[in-house]
C-alpha cells in the first residue's frame, strides 16, 4: 500500500514534518520489538509470521471433500468471523457459493438464512480457538438442528477451525469432521490470514496463496523507519494524531468491496489499543455514500478525527450513458470509477479545507495479493501504534470481562461478573 501523510502538516490537530522525524526514533525502537517477537514466535508477534507458517495445501486438502456447495455458513464471532467475511466480500463474485456468516445470536436473522438456503448443498465452517464461545456454539447447535429435521446429514456438511482441545476439538474426534487447528499465539482479529479466515476463502475458490504472496511480501519490506514503511508511517502518524486529540479514526474505503475491511479495521483497531484511557475510536464510513451522511459532521464538527481514505488505483470500467436532461451531459461519456474518483478528491479537499487531518491509503487493485499485503500491513500498523502507546495490543480484558457476565446471567454460577448487571442503577421513562 502507499500512505499519503501530506496533509496531516497544517491540520488541527496536526503533527509536523520534525514532529515524525523524532517520532521515527521511537519507531526505530518498536520496529526491533516487533523483530524479537516474530524471531521468538511470542503471543500476538505470532501472527506476522503467519505468511511463512500457514500451510494453504492443508486447508486446500482439507476443503476438497466440500464438492460445489450452493452455500456457505461462517459460525464465528469477531475475529472467528470477520476476517473471512473481509476476504470473500473483497475477492468474491456474485456466483455459487454465496457465503453467510452467523456471527450474531438475533432469531430472526438465523431463521431467515436457515429457510432460505438448501442445507444439503451448504457447508458449515464452525470456528472457535477455545470451543466453548457461547454464540458461536449457539448458532451451530441451532444449525445442526435445522440440518437434521431436513434429513440432512450434518457431519458430512461440517468444517471445524479450533484449539487443539475444547468441545469442538472433542466433537470434530467423535464424528470424525475434518478439522483444522488455530494457530497458536494468534489472537483472532489477527488471524485473518490463517486456517481462521482461509477456509471460507478456500471453499469460495479465492487464491489463497496469492493472499499469502502479498502478505510475504509486505513482511518483506518491513524496515525500522516510518519514512520506508508505509504501515509504520500510518500506524506512528494516527498514534501522533491521537495524543495531540485525534482520538477518532474514520475508515472511508471509497470501494464497496472494502465495506467489510472497515467492519475489520474497527475490531482491530478497537480490541487492541483500547485500554488504559488510549487508543482511538473506529469508525466505519463507505464512500461516496456516506459523505451524504457524515462528512457533514467529519468538516464542520469537533475536530478530534483522523480521516483515513482508501481506494485502489485500478477499478473495473463502467461508463455513464449520455443524456440530454438538462444539467447532467456533463456525466455523459465518462466513468463510474472516474466520478467515485473525483468524489474521492472532493472529499479529501473539503476536509483539508476545513484543517481536519486526513491520509491517504492507496492500494494497487482489489485482487487477492494486494488484499493479502494490505492486511498484513495494518495489522503491523496496529502492532506498532500499541508500542509506541505502550498498550498491551495483544489482550482484551474488557471483552472477557463481558463474556463471564454472559455466562453468569445464563446461569453458570462460576462467572460473578453477572452480579454487577443486577446492580447497575435504573432510571426508567416510559
Amino acid at each position: 500500500m502507499q500512505v499519503d501523510l501530506g496533509t496531516v502538516f497544517d491540520a488541527t490537530p496536526g503533527v509536523t514534518q520534525d514532529g515524525l522525524e523524532r517520532l521515527d526514533e521511537r519507531v526505530a525502537t518498536a520496529h526491533e520489538r516487533i523483530e524479537r517477537g516474530r524471531r521468538n514466535n511470542e503471543p500476538g508477534y505470532a501472527a506476522l509470521n503467519l505468511p511463512e507458517t500457514v500451510d494453504t495445501t492443508t486447508i486446500h486438502d482439507a476443503v476438497a471433500s466440500f464438492e460445489d456447495p450452493t452455500a456457505i455458513l461462517i459460525v464465528g464471532i469477531g475475529g472467528s468471523a470477520l476476517g473471512a467475511a473481509t476476504l470473500v466480500d473483497a475477492l468474491g463474485d456474485d456466483t455459487a457459493p454465496s457465503v453467510y456468516v452467523l456471527d450474531n445470536v438475533d432469531p430472526a436473522s438465523i431463521s431467515r438464512i436457515l429457510e432460505s438456503i438448501p442445507l444439503s448443498e451448504t457447508v458449515l465452517n464452525v470456528v472457535s480457538r477455545s470451543g466453548t464461545t457461547a454464540e458461536t456454539l449457539s448458532n451451530f447447535l441451532v444449525v445442526r438442528e435445522a440440518m437434521t429435521k431436513a434429513g440432512v446429514d450434518w457431519t458430512d456438511r461440517t468444517i471445524v477451525t479450533t484449539g487443539t482441545d475444547g468441545n469442538l476439538r472433542q466433537l470434530a474426534k467423535s464424528e470424525s469432521l475434518p478439522a483444522l487447528s488455530v494457530p497458536e499465539g494468534v489472537p483472532g482479529r489477527f488471524s485473518v490470514l490463517s486456517t481462521v479466515g482461509l477456509v471460507v476463502a478456500a471453499l469460495k475458490g479465492i487464491q489463497i496463496s496469492e493472499l499469502i504472496t502479498g502478505a510475504a511480501d509486505a513482511a518483506a519490506e518491513l524496515s525500522g523507519s516510518l519514512f520506508e514503511t508505509p504501515a509504520y508511517a500510518y500506524g506512528a502518524t494516527t498514534y501522533a494524531l491521537a495524543t495531540r486529540g485525534a482520538r477518532t479514526n474514520v475508515m472511508m474505503p471509497y470501494a464497496e468491496n472494502l465495506e467489510t475491511f472497515a467492519e475489520w479495521f474497527a475490531q482491530l483497531w478497537a480490541e487492541s489499543l483500547g485500554k488504559d484511557n488510549r487508543g482511538q475510536t473506529p469508525i466505519r464510513a463507505l464512500g461516496a455514500t456516506d459523505q451524504h451522511s457524515q462528512l457533514q459532521l467529519y468538516r464542520a464538527g469537533p475536530h478530534n478525527k483522523v480521516i483515513t481514505l482508501m481506494r485502489p488505483r485500478n477499478r473495473p470500467s463502467c461508463t455513464i450513458p449520455s443524456t440530454d436532461l438538462d444539467g447532467l451531459s456533463y456525466l455523459g461519456g465518462s466513468d463510474l470509477g472516474s466520478l467515485l474518483d473525483a468524489e474521492f478528491e472532493a472529499t479529501e479537499a473539503s476536509l483539508v479545507d476545513a484543517d481536519i487531518p486526513t491520509i491517504r491509503v492507496e492500494i494497487n487493485a482489489i485482487d487477492a495479493q494486494s488484499l493479502g499485503a494490505l492486511l498484513y500491513e495494518f495489522e503491523v500498523a496496529c502492532i506498532c501504534y500499541g508500542e509506541l502507546a505502550s498498550v498491551p495490543t495483544f489482550t482484551q480484558p474488557a471483552v472477557e470481562w463481558g463474556k463471564r457476565a454472559a455466562r453468569g446471567l445464563l446461569g453458570d454460577d462460576k462467572f460473578m461478573e453477572a452480579a454487577a448487571v443486577a446492580d447497575k442503577p435504573t432510571l426508567r421513562v416510559e
